[in-house]
């Protein structure tokens, strides 16, 4: 199972993270199915979790912050006086649970309502009294209000919320659009924003607290309600016709947390991890802002039939303003077995010596087809057939070694990693589990011979997750190649899916650790040369999500190394640091890379000024033109005139001979051409 498929799953549940919450006319009151099924989540996590957990006090307290922090993460709705009104609730949820006894913190729920809509019912007043905005002056708007204190009073939400109002209407002014339309759309989006408030019923309040409870033990395990159950299990199944793309929560947005490899917005390539989606449109219709939306409402308006065409509009990870939006157009489809195969081709790479031919096999997941494998079929496909099909035919076109692609793969079927493994070593263990109980099972590949000993490389990103990383860390660990790239995402805990009386729990059984010992939970795996990413490692990835499960060890198993690769290092590093700083990709990856860290650390606060806030939107835009400009005059490409065309149509990249992504796989062949000269050992591979 993907650990981005959990991801996607864990913050759906966590979709009520700010405005997501409520019921109109009566206060919800847990039914009698939800009070069992609370009961059942608390001796789920007692006694089936992979950790000790101990539903204790201490427990109760952690569990009780997250209940606040999904209801009003932001500290926009609730005050210091409600909050300590419900304070004695703080290290009772642990009983609650156990004797299902939910009403307290259903009570606590209704309080977060009764504010929430008042809020909303006070910026629809103030849109009846019309926008008189001064854009003047020296107010800045923070940000980020999850550490900041409850407010004191209502005066002090009043402030902060007319603050959020004046930039809502700011932005939408300083995206050229007139006094009427920043109107009509602010209006839309409060409106939106009560009716859904006014919809909520039990199952979500319940839906919330479990979160709470869960997600206090490791962000992987959540309770599912039966709708929630029955949408991830069509996911699982790969037929879900949408766009292929897995959301997740932000505070107020909805942001893009992986793509499913071979789905359409990945086959589109108009959309990014971290990528913000503010309003949803089908076909030709109008466009719907789904800011403030809650995540499945989302999910459901992008979801639709085979054929049809989506529109979103999409602000891009490194966007430094929200003005900076795009529309971008796919194409609904399903997700085929065939789009997500493995698939190999030759480049050619020239050296002072003459051309050279290199091997690249993509793997973008670890299927198996299921189905036609339990029904006998001879012929089924699987990640391992097909990528040892591959193999054969590229050894047959003179290859010199092979790059084995694993970026944005977020696993799959364990025991295709296992055998994938075989492909490259003669028997042996692949991967330790440990369950709840501390039994470590072992499992390794059993088929005697491989199909290829050649030079190997093996490419990773932050994207690469789970069964990526098993395989990753066995070649690492055996010697048998080189780890290039950035660190993987750190996904090293299983899942199991449990039906409850109401619902259905997943829950974290084990965890998976390396033959040489170490997990690959949290950390995830360490390249042997480190390659520059685009990705954020404090947006994506197991270390960025709260609570979970620490790195740790357990003794290593017996294993044969086929290498010594790390006795090159140093030189093999030498070299890629020399065409590293000659290529203009690489260097726009680093200072790209760089410059983005600086502006999200600098972006805590937005100016209320309008002149103001457009000159700091245009000299960070500017700074990122800047760069991507230089990339291009070195590769001899056309400049852009807006940074905000570096991705899309208008960007020319269709042009590129050698984009971005594709550097790293030119130089991943690079290195291993170089690893293949400095090993002697390879001259006497098998190359048949």
């Amino acid at each position: 199972m993907s650990p981005l498929a959990n991801l996607g799953r864990t913050v759906a549940v966590l979709a009520g993270l700010l405005l997501v919450a409520t019921v109109a006319l009566a206060q919800p009151q847990p039914t009698d199915a939800q009070r069992q099924a609370a009961t059942e989540v608390a001796e789920s996590l007692r006694y089936g979790h992979y950790a000790d957990v101990d539903l204790d006090d201490a427990w109760s307290r952690r569990a009780f912050e997250r209940y606040l922090d999904i209801l009003d993460g932001q500290r926009a709705f609730l005050l210091e006086e409600d909050v300590e009104e419900f304070r004695h609730l703080e290290e009772s949820l642990d009983d609650a649970l156990l004797d299902g006894d939910l009403d307290g913190f259903f009570t606590l729920y209704q309080r977060y309502h009764e504010r929430a809509e008042a809020r909303f019912e006070w910026l629809l007043a103030r849109l009846d009294e019309g926008l008189d905005f001064d854009y003047d002056g020296r107010q800045r708007l923070e940000l980020e209000r999850e550490d900041a204190p409850w407010a004191q009073d209502m005066a002090d939400l009043d402030d902060l919320w007319a603050k959020r109002l004046k930039n809502a209407a700011l932005t939408l002014a300083i995206s050229d659009q007139d006094e009427e339309q920043v109107e009509t759309n602010l209006r839309q989006r409060y409106e939106g924003q009560l009716s859904r408030l006014r919809q909520t019923n039990a199952d979500d309040v319940f839906g919330l607290l479990m979160a709470a409870a869960t997600g206090s033990v490791d962000p992987h395990s959540e309770y599912l309600s039966p709708r929630q159950g029955e949408s991830f299990d069509i996911q699982m199944r790969l037929s879900l016709e949408g766009i292929g793309a897995l959301l997740q929560a932000d505070g107020e947005y909805v942001k893009v947390a992986s793509l499913v490899p071979g789905g359409p917005a990945d086959r589109a390539g108009v959309l990014e991890p971290a990528d913000r989606i503010v309003a949803v449109g089908q076909e030709d219709g109008e466009m719907v802002n789904v800011v403030g939306m809650r995540l499945d409402d989302v999910v459901d308006l992008i979801r639709g039939p085979k054929g049809s065409v989506v529109r979103l509009d999409v602000v891009p990870a490194q966007a430094v303003d929200m003005t900076r939006s795009k529309v971008v157009e796919i194409t609904r489809d399903t997700v085929k077995l065939e789009d997500q195969a493995a698939h190999g081709e030759v480049i050619e790479l020239e050296r002072d010596d003459g051309p050279h031919r290199v091997g690249v096999i993509e793997v973008p997941t670890f299927y198996v087809d299921f189905d036609a494998w339990q029904a006998g079929d001879e012929d089924y496909r699987s990640t391992t057939r097909d990528v040892a099909n591959e193999i054969e035919r590229l050894k047959a076109k003179d290859i010199e070694g092979i790059v084995l692609d694993l970026r944005n793969n977020g696993g799959g079927a364990l025991q295709e990693a296992n055998s994938l493994i075989g492909l490259f070593i003669d028997r042996g263990p692949t991967v330790q589990v440990r369950d709840a109980r501390g039994r470590i099972s072992l499992y390794g590949d059993t088929d005697t011979g491989t199909v290829y000993d050649g030079p190997l490389v093996v490419l990773v990103n932050r994207l690469s997750a789970s069964a990526s990383e098993i395989f990753a860390g066995a070649i690492q660990d055996y010697g048998r190649g080189l780890v290039v790239g950035t660190s993987t995402f750190g996904k090293g805990t299983v899942q199991t899916l449990n039906e409850l009386s109401h619902g259905e729990i997943k829950l974290t059984r084990a965890k998976f650790y390396r033959i040489s010992g170490e997990s690959t939970q949290h950390r995830g795996v360490e390249p042997d040369i480190i390659f520059p990413s685009l990705i954020d490692p404090e947006l994506i990835g197991e270390s960025s999500l709260d609570n979970a499960l620490d790195w740790d060890t357990v003794r290593s198993v017996q294993y044969r190394e086929y290498g010594e690769p790390w006795r090159y290092l140093e030189n093999l590093k030498d070299r890629h640091r020399r065409r590293a700083e000659e290529h203009p990709n690489f260097r726009y990856l680093e200072q790209q890379a760089a410059l983005n860290r600086q502006l999200r650390e600098e972006n805590t606060s937005v100016s209320l000024n309008r002149e103001q806030r457009q000159r700091e939107v245009e000299s960070q835009e500017a700074e990122q033109l800047a760069l991507e400009n230089q990339r291009r005059e070195a590769l001899g490409l056309e400049p852009l005139e807006e940074w905000v065309d570096a991705r899309g149509e208008e960007s020319d990249e269709e042009e590129e001979e050698e984009p971005v992504e594709q550097v790293q796989v030119q130089e991943a062949a690079q290195i291993l051409l170089d690893y293949a000269q400095l090993d002697d050992s390879f001259r006497f591979a098998n190359r048949d």
